[in-house]
């Protein structure tokens, strides 16, 4: 029974990691721009990614396996988990979150910015002739790349030396779950501290991005920006254009048979008209395709179907920014539970000891992981929130230093050196996500679970102690626990081990993620505010930029088109030459409408 179900768990695992490698390739090719895509970057992104979601995934599986050790009813350890077998699984469990991190950190610090060089050293004109070779990108990218592998083995370096914490003189670190909580292995401070570092690098990118996310989200359900399709701006649009057309022919009847030709302002003038039809002319082009005007069926009808559910649209808004502010809730509580009566203050991150106000988040996923896999979907559609909010708050706000924006991220003109960047911040972002689930949003849950243990005392040293007779002695599992009856039960998740690791031995680490916390709550609150009394706007010089650049590449692909024409006309094919002809004529007409250059 204990090995079906453990299968079961790790079966359930693998779909989740399956479904997130298909979020992160729709993700991949959703944002990435279909002009510059390059295969390798598209693959290292959506690796990387489905590597980082993996990641936190693996929490709700170390809950299940740990809690499948203990009977909640009675406190105890089930009769198959015996010491040996409960070490068989946080040992397996180690060895996946040993993996995972250890992949996580050299996609984000070599893989990632090796291909970002490699990218950046291709040369389009010395590609083509035949000067460039693939060796000469690979060791270039190399030569870049180097720089990163200084940076991680210096980083392991002050991580083996560094001293760790020093205040360890309190009744607090005598309990049993803080004394193996410090860290007397060099190896294992150097790993700790390289995790303390990037997760406290991705909280700073956490409170920025995350945060406005988190409100920005549920807002863009709730109020979007109008369509390009949208009826009063299609007839705008149709009417300045009527209006663009009529200046134009007065322009042209006015100076008909002028000696000396049309006046130099008149003329001025004119260019201008000509050049406002033409940007006008395509936003009716791109009003009447977001109608579906020109598509085939099936595109139509997904146009209809989209504005029937609409509405659904709506409720799944309002919904998501209940969950917010619910979640919003529970971490301002956490926090302040934790500011209170953390039992070490900030010696240790402010690990809590026991949870002395009532959170809703933690008390539904307590409850939930009593039936697995229902706490497995809520965690899957809890990590998918925060991560979608990651990337609404990167696309709002963009890749910046300081007040300068780098890349854009956008839907269809992503650059590639912009994915790679935005992967690299969403790597980090994620690990500071997978410290805020454990240690603020469902603290409880995340380090024990269900697990109970039977406090009625034992009658010999060594005996389990037996509550069949006394359920009112039941207790839940903390860190605060003591006794025989915790000591041989209450087994803490992997994970949570691995962060109060980095809190209790580096408290600076801890002390920062913390408090950062408040500054994400803060964030949120003015974003979220702000937003509410904003609304959304059409940047139309933003679009009139994108069709401008489809435009010109369809007029590449055209003139394509007429030299495949022209090479067929050599080889006496005329009926492909008058059709590719044919395109040209009408991709020039419906360029200009009319308009005389």
């Amino acid at each position: 029974m204990a090995l079906i179900q453990m299968a079961f768990i790790w079966v359930a695992y693998a779909v989740a990691v399956g479904l997130v490698a298909l979020i992160a390739a729709i993700f991949t090719y959703t944002y990435q721009t279909p002009r510059d895509r390059s295969a390798l970057v598209s693959t290292v992104t959506i690796i990387t990614l489905t590597s980082l979601l993996a990641t936190v995934l693996l929490l709700p599986v170390d809950i299940a396996l740990v809690s499948s050790t203990t009977s909640t009813k009675l406190g105890a350890k089930k009769d198959w988990a015996t010491p040996e077998a409960v070490h068989r699984i946080l040992v397996t469990l180690k060895i996946v979150y040993y993996s995972l991190y250890s992949f996580d950190a050299i996609l984000c610090l070599l893989v990632v910015p090796f291909t970002y060089f490699f990218y950046e050293e291709y040369d389009d004109v010395e590609d083509e002739e035949g000067t460039q070779t693939f060796g000469q990108r690979f060791l270039g990218a190399l030569k870049y790349t180097v720089i990163f592998v200084v940076l991680v083995v210096i980083l392991f370096l002050v991580g083996f030396f560094v001293p760790v914490a020093k205040h360890r003189k309190g009744a607090h670190y005598d309990l049993d779950y803080f004394k193996r909580l410090l860290v007397e292995n060099h190896g294992v401070r150097a790993l700790t501290f390289a995790l303390g570092l990037l997760i406290s690098l991705g909280t700073l990118l956490y409170v920025l991005y995350t945060a406005a996310g988190f409100a920005l989200l549920p807002i863009s359900f709730i109020k979007s920006a109008p369509s390009i399709s949208a009826p009063q701006l299609s007839e705008t649009t149709a009417t300045a254009l009527e209006a663009n057309r009529e200046r134009q022919r007065q322009l042209e009847g006015r100076n008909v048979g002028r000696d000396g030709g049309m006046p130099a302002k008149d003329q001025r003038e004119l260019e201008a008209l000509v050049r406002e039809e033409r940007t006008l002319v395509r936003r009716e082009r791109l009003a009447a395709e977001a109608q579906g005007e020109g598509k085939s069926f099936i595109v139509r009808s997904w146009t209809k179907l989209c504005a029937i559910f609409r509405p659904l649209k709506l409720i799944g808004g309002i919904l998501l920014l209940i969950l917010a502010i619910i979640i919003w809730v529970s971490m301002l509580i956490t926090g302040i539970d934790k500011a209170k009566n953390s039992i070490c203050k900030q010696h240790c991150g402010y690990i809590l000891g026991n949870i002395n106000v009532f959170q809703p988040v933690n008390w539904i996923f307590v409850q939930a992981s009593r039936v697995f896999p229902i706490d497995y979907v809520l965690m899957l559609l809890l990590v998918l929130f925060f991560f979608s909010s990651s990337v609404a708050g990167i696309a709002t706000i963009g890749i910046r230093f300081l007040w300068v924006k780098l890349f854009e991220i956008r839907k269809g003109h992503t650059s590639p050196q912009a994915m790679l960047v935005a992967t690299v911040m969403l790597t980090l972002i994620m690990l500071a996500i997978n410290y805020s689930i454990a240690m603020m949003v469902a603290p409880q849950y995340a380090i024990y679970g269900a697990q109970t243990f039977c406090s009625h005392p034992t009658r010999f040293p060594g005996d389990q102690p037996d509550c069949s007779k006394h359920p009112e002695l039941v207790k839940p599992c903390s860190e605060l626990s003591s006794g025989e009856g915790s000591k041989h039960v209450c087994t803490p998740t992997v994970v949570t081990t691995f962060l109060n690791r980095v809190t209790i031995n580096f408290s600076f680490f801890g002390a920062l993620t913390f408090w950062a916390q408040f500054v994400f709550l803060a964030v949120f609150l003015i974003v979220f505010i702000t937003s509410l009394f904003r609304t959304p706007k059409l940047n139309l010089s933003e679009l009139d930029e994108d069709a401008e650049a489809d435009e010109e590449e369809g007029l590449l692909a055209s003139t394509g088109r007429r030299f495949g024409a022209t090479w067929q006309d050599i080889r006496g094919k005329t009926k492909n030459t008058a059709r590719a002809a044919g395109r040209g004529i009408r991709g020039d007409d419906n360029g200009h409408d009319g308009a005389d250059d």
